[in-house]
């Protein structure tokens, strides 16, 4: 089976697992994605809103895919879903555009240490560090026109929007624990070039379940990336990218 007829394959599961797995009660599967943020849906105790948000449950660890793109609106929908946010395993941020990780401030105050997966950027949002021989050094000039009076240290550290998370950047594919991969993917799409984004993939005995941010790299090449787990593909959920796809 070719990558396009994989993929059409596993949407087709997608409509027809997800809609029940979403919508399900905690109580019915151990093993489910639960939606918490998205402009679809037939809960009217959840407050649509453009972003995305979803808990994994499988393989026993409970997985908190992006934030959505209003804390408040997220902390609602949190609540109404009955979700408890302070025994997460982790967080995975898709990638740096707002309605992906406005929520992360909700998260962090209920669960202020929870590791956070996001990806690697030079001066990102997130945190990012480089080593000060990046820039070039003049020893005629006097100390006062130098960076750091001419002493810079070793490695220059760069702050990030939530001071003292708990980051853990990643700018390759990485299996993050046994059966759970981050595949990490570089948009070459115009308005995106060079914009780094982070997918989850878990093998499951069913194939790969992958769970996808906005897809700016393309969802046919994260989909091809996540062959090389396992060329069986079982299910896909996120957002796809293709608002303007036939």
């Amino acid at each position: 089976m070719n990558i396009r007829d994989s993929l059409l394959a596993a949407l087709i599961a997608f409509n027809v697992v997800a809609t029940g797995t979403t919508e399900s009660a905690a109580t019915e599967a151990k093993d489910q994605i639960t939606i918490l943020y998205d402009a679809f849906g037939t809960n009217d105790a959840m407050t649509k809103d453009w972003g995305f948000s979803a808990l994994v449950e499988v393989a026993g660890k409970r997985i908190l895919f992006d934030t959505g793109n209003d804390p408040d609106i997220f902390a609602a929908n949190v609540k109404a879903r009955g979700v408890n946010l302070s025994d997460l395993d982790f967080v995975v941020l898709s990638h740096r555009h707002s309605d992906h990780m406005a929520g992360l401030s909700y998260v962090l105050s209920v669960n202020p240490t929870v590791k956070i997966y996001a990806p690697k950027e030079g001066f990102g949002i997130y945190g990012s560090s480089l080593p000060s021989g990046f820039f070039r050094k003049d020893e005629a000039l006097p100390p006062e026109m130098r960076y750091y009076g001419g002493k810079p240290p070793a490695v220059m550290k760069f702050g990030s929007a939530w001071a003292n998370a708990n980051f853990e950047l990643i700018d390759q594919t990485t299996e993050i624990a046994p059966g759970i991969t981050l595949i990490s993917l570089i948009s070459d799409a115009p308005g995106t070039r060079e914009l780094k984004e982070l997918s989850l993939a878990v093998n499951t005995a069913e194939g790969v379940v992958l769970l996808v941010g906005c897809s700016h790299p393309g969802i046919e090449r994260i989909v091809e990336a996540a062959t090389g787990i396992n060329p069986r593909i079982h299910l896909i959920a996120g957002g796809f990218h293709l608002v303007m796809a036939p």
